[in-house]
C-alpha cells in the first residue's frame, strides 16, 4: 500500500519526563514483516470503517455506538501506521476526534453514557494526543466553536473525571455511572488503560490513583489467575478477558514481578486453545496486548491462530460481525491484529 509510511512516520508522545519518544514499527523491533494475510484484513477492514463512518464521526450502523466505539475505530486506524495528518485516513480520523471531544461534557469532564465509553475514549484521545496535528483537527469543522478544545485539554478533563469517580467508589475502581458505589474488573479495565495511556502521554495522573486500582485488580485475583467480575472476592468462573485485563494492567504499570501478574499470565498463556464463546471480539481485543506484553513467544503463536480465524471470519465488505455490532466487532478484530505493526504507543513493551 503506497501510502502506508512503515518505515518513515513515528507517532510521537511527550512522556512524563517531557522527552519525546517515539513508537517504532513491528518489523523494525521484532525482525519480522507484518504478515500478507494481516495487511490485506487490516486494509479491507479499514476501508469497511471509512465507508460507514456517518457525518458526525461516529459509527452509528447497528449495534454498540458513542464515543468508546468511536474511540476503538480511532485506534484501529491509528495502529497500523497511516499518516493520521496527510494519509488516506486523515480526515476520517480528525472527524472522529472531533466527535469525542464534542461528546465530551465540558463542564464534568464525562465522556459518553458509561464509564465504558468514558474509558475507551480516553484511550483514543491519548493515542491520538502528539500523532495528530491539533492545527488541522478543526479545519473543515463546521464551526461548532463551543466545542473546540484541543486533545490535551480533553485528555485532562477525562482524567479529572476517572480519578473524581475513583475517590467517590468504596472499592477504588469503576462501574457504569461516575457516581458508582460498585465496581467489576471489566470496566475498571477500561478506565484504568485510559488513564495509564494519558499518563504514558504526559498527563498528569496521580500515583495514589493507580495504587488504590492496582489494589482493587489484586483483590479480585485468584491465585490460579482467574478474576472476578464484581461483587468481591467471589465470582471466579472462567474469563479469558478478565484474566488478560488484569495481565495488561499490571504489565502496563510496570508490576511484573506481582503475583496477581505472574498468576492470570499463566492463567491466559495455558489457554490459547480456549476459545471464549462470551464477548469473543473483546477477549480478543485484551489476549492480543496481554500476551504480547507478557511473552513473546506465546503471542506469535496465538497470532499465527487469530490471523488464521480471524481471516475466515471477514466479511466480503471487509466487516466483522459480532455482538456488539460491525463497527465494534471491526475496530476490535483489527486491534486483535494491530500488534503485528504496534504503532500504537500503548503497545510498546
Amino acid at each position: 500500500m503506497t501510502s502506508k509510511v512503515i518505515a518513515s512516520i513515528v507517532f510521537a508522545w511527550f512522556a512524563v519526563s517531557g522527552v519525546f519518544v517515539s513508537a517504532q514499527p513491528f518489523e523494525a523491533q521484532q525482525g519480522d514483516a507484518v504478515p500478507r494475510d494481516v495487511r490485506d484484513m487490516y486494509d479491507r477492514g479499514l476501508k469497511y470503517l471509512v465507508a460507514t463512518q456517518d457525518q458526525s464521526g461516529n459509527w452509528s450502523g447497528g449495534g454498540e455506538n458513542g464515543p468508546g466505539s468511536t474511540g476503538l475505530a480511532i485506534m484501529a486506524f491509528l495502529a497500523s501506521g497511516e499518516d493520521p495528518n496527510f494519509g488516506p485516513y486523515a480526515s476520517v480520523v480528525r472527524k472522529a476526534v472531533r466527535n469525542i471531544i464534542g461528546t465530551q461534557n465540558k463542564e464534568t469532564g464525562y465522556i459518553g453514557s458509561s464509564m465504558y465509553h468514558h474509558g475507551f475514549a480516553m484511550l483514543a484521545l491519548a493515542e491520538a494526543y502528539g500523532a495528530l496535528d491539533e492545527k488541522l483537527l478543526w479545519e473543515n469543522s463546521g464551526g461548532v466553536e463551543s466545542k473546540k478544545r484541543s486533545i490535551g485539554e480533553a485528555l485532562e478533563l477525562a482524567v479529572r473525571t476517572s480519578i473524581t469517580s475513583q475517590k467517590k467508589n468504596p472499592l477504588n475502581a469503576w462501574r457504569y455511572s461516575p457516581d458508582a458505589r460498585d465496581a467489576d474488573t471489566s470496566v475498571s479495565g477500561a478506565v484504568m488503560m485510559g488513564l495509564l495511556a494519558a499518563r504514558n502521554a504526559g498527563i498528569e495522573v496521580p500515583d495514589e490513583a493507580i495504587e488504590k486500582a492496582i489494589a482493587y485488580f489484586t483483590s479480585m485475583t485468584s491465585s490460579s489467575g482467574s478474576v472476578g467480575y464484581s461483587g468481591g472476592f467471589g465470582g471466579f468462573e472462567e474469563s479469558l478477558a478478565r484474566s488478560s485485563i488484569v495481565t495488561l494492567v499490571f504489565a502496563i504499570s510496570k508490576r511484573k514481578d506481582a503475583k496477581p501478574y505472574r498468576a492470570t499470565l499463566t492463567y491466559i498463556s495455558n489457554s490459547l486453545d480456549n476459545n471464549s464463546n462470551a464477548w469473543p471480539e473483546y477477549t480478543r481485543y485484551y489476549q492480543a496486548q496481554a500476551l504480547f506484553q507478557g511473552d513473546v513467544a506465546v503471542w506469535k503463536k496465538w497470532n499465527t491462530k487469530t490471523i488464521r480465524e480471524l481471516k475466515a471470519m471477514q466479511q466480503p465488505d471487509g466487516s466483522f460481525t459480532g455482538q456488539m455490532g460491525p463497527g465494534v466487532s471491526t475496530s476490535m478484530a483489527l486491534l486483535a491484529l494491530a500488534l503485528n505493526y504496534r504503532f500504537l504507543p500503548i503497545y510498546e513493551r
